[in-house]
C-alpha cells in the first residue's frame, strides 16, 4: 500500500466512525427538540445531497490545486461540524436556543458542514489512491483499501456510540469533536506531499466509463433499498425488534470491510471481472433475502450480497480512476463519491414507496437494480492502460 495514502485510510475510518457514532443521538435529540418525522427525515436526507454536490466540487479543486488544500478544508470541517453540532444540542437542552433555531444549527452543522467534510475526504482518498499507484493490480487494491476503511468505519462507530451512551445519551456528542480534532492535527502533520506523475498515460474516455458508471449507480441503489426495507422486515415479518435489522446491517458492514479490505487485493482481479463475477453475487443475496425466514438467515442473505457489492463497487471505482490519467484523478473520485451519495437520496425513497406496494417489492426491485449493473458490467469497458504484476 503506497505511503501516502495510509494516512487518508486512518482520516477516513475515525471520520466515518464518528459520523456513524454520532446517529446514536439523533433519536433523543428528536425527542429534545420535538422534531417531525419530516424534520428527522430532513436531517439525514440534507446530508446525502451535500455529500452529493460538494463530491463533484472537490474532485475538481483537488485536481485545480491539488490534495492538501481540499484534505485540509475537509478535516476543517469534520472538526466544526461535530463541534457545532454539539453546542448547539448544548444550547438547546438548557434552554438557550428554541427548537426552531437549534433545528436550523443541527442542519447547518451535522448535515451540510461535516457532510462536506466527509465528502472532501472520501475525494481525496480515492483521488491519491490513483495517483500514487500504478498498473490495474496495485490500482484496484488502493481503491479496495479506501472502501474498506469507509465500511469500517460504519462497523467501528455505533459499537464506540453505544459504548460511550451506557455513560451518558449525549457523551459520543461531545467526544465527537474532541476526536475528530485529534485526528485532524495528526493527519496534517503526518501526511507527505505527492511526488510528482509522469506525464498523461491514458486519455479520458468518458464514454467508455458510463457503463461502468451505471454499475455502480445501480448497485448502490440496491444497496440502499435493501438496507432500508431490512428494517421492516424484521419488525413486521419476523415479528423481531429493531435489534435484529441492526445485526443484519451489522453482518453487511463486515462482509463489505473483508471484501474490499482482504478478498480483492487476494484475488487480484481486473475491475471488469470484479464487477462482472459481484453483480451476480449480490443477486444471488437478494433471492436469499427475499425468502429468509429467520434475522439468521437474513443475516447470511446480507453477507452474500455484501461480498457481491463490494466486489462489484471496488470494480467500478478502479475502472473509472484507471479509465482517466492523473490529471482527471480528482473529477473521477467525485463522480465516484457523487454517485454513492445521489443514490442514497433516491433509494431510502424508492424503498419506502415501494413497501407500501408489498413487503418483498423493495428487495425484488434491489435485485432487478443488481440484474441491470450485471448487464452493464458485461459493456466494454477498456481503460488504456498496461497491467503489470505489482
Amino acid at each position: 500500500m503506497p505511503r501516502s495514502l495510509t494516512p487518508l485510510l486512518a482520516a477516513l475510518l475515525v471520520m466515518y466512525s464518528v459520523f456513524q457514532m454520532l446517529i446514536g443521538v439523533v433519536a433523543p435529540l428528536a425527542g429534545e427538540l420535538a422534531l417531525t418525522p419530516f424534520q428527522l427525515s430532513l436531517v439525514f436526507t440534507v446530508t446525502s445531497v451535500t455529500i452529493t454536490v460538494a463530491s463533484l466540487l472537490w474532485g475538481l479543486l483537488f485536481d485545480a490545486a491539488g490534495p492538501r488544500p481540499v484534505l485540509f478544508a475537509g478535516l476543517l470541517l469534520c472538526v466544526a461540524g461535530p463541534a457545532g453540532y454539539a453546542a448547539a444540542v448544548a444550547f438547546s437542552l438548557d434552554e438557550t436556543l428554541t427548537p426552531d433555531v437549534a433545528f436550523a444549527l443541527v442542519l447547518l452543522f451535522r448535515s451540510v458542514l461535516f457532510g462536506a467534510g466527509l465528502a472532501a475526504v472520501l475525494v481525496t482518498a480515492l483521488a491519491v489512491a490513483g495517483l500514487s499507484t500504478h498498473g490495474e493490480t496495485a490500482r484496484t487494491r488502493a481503491i479496495g483499501f479506501v472502501g474498506a476503511a469507509q465500511s469500517l468505519g460504519t462497523v467501528i462507530g455505533p459499537v464506540v456510540g453505544g459504548a460511550l451512551a451506557v455513560a451518558s445519551v449525549w457523551l459520543p456528542l461531545y467526544v465527537a469533536p474532541v476526536v475528530a480534532l485529534l485526528l485532524a492535527l495528526l493527519v496534517l502533520v503526518t501526511i507527505k506531499p505527492l511526488a510528482a506523475q509522469e506525464g498523461e498515460p491514458v486519455q479520458a474516455q468518458p464514454l467508455q466509463l458510463v457503463p461502468a458508471f451505471g454499475t455502480g449507480f445501480f448497485l448502490h441503489v440496491s444497496l440502499g433499498m435493501a438496507q432500508v426495507v431490512v428494517v421492516y422486515l424484521s419488525s413486521e415479518r419476523l415479528r423481531e425488534s429493531t435489534g435484529s435489522a441492526e445485526g443484519v446491517l451489522f453482518a453487511s458492514a463486515i462482509g463489505l470491510v473483508l471484501t474490499q479490505g482482504l478478498l480483492v487485493p487476494l484475488l487480484k482481479w481486473s475491475p471488469v471481472r470484479l464487477m462482472r463475477i459481484g453483480s451476480p453475487v449480490s443477486v444471488v443475496g437478494y433471492a436469499l433475502l427475499a425468502v429468509a425466514p429467520s434475522s439468521a438467515l437474513m443475516a447470511l442473505a446480507f453477507l452474500v450480497v455484501a461480498v457481491g457489492v463490494g466486489l462489484a463497487l471496488t470494480g467500478f471505482a478502479a475502472a473509472a480512476s484507471l479509465g482517466v490519467g492523473p490529471r482527471h484523478q480528482g473529477l473521477v473520485a467525485g463522480l465516484v463519491t457523487t454517485t454513492s451519495g445521489l443514490t442514497f437520496i433516491v433509494a431510502p425513497m424508492l424503498s419506502a414507496l415501494l413497501y407500501e406496494v408489498g413487503p418483498l417489492a423493495p428487495v425484488l426491485a434491489a435485485a432487478l437494480a443488481a440484474l441491470v449493473a450485471t448487464g452493464l458490467s458485461f459493456v466494454p469497458v477498456t481503460p488504456q492502460v498496461s497491467r503489470p504484476v505489482g
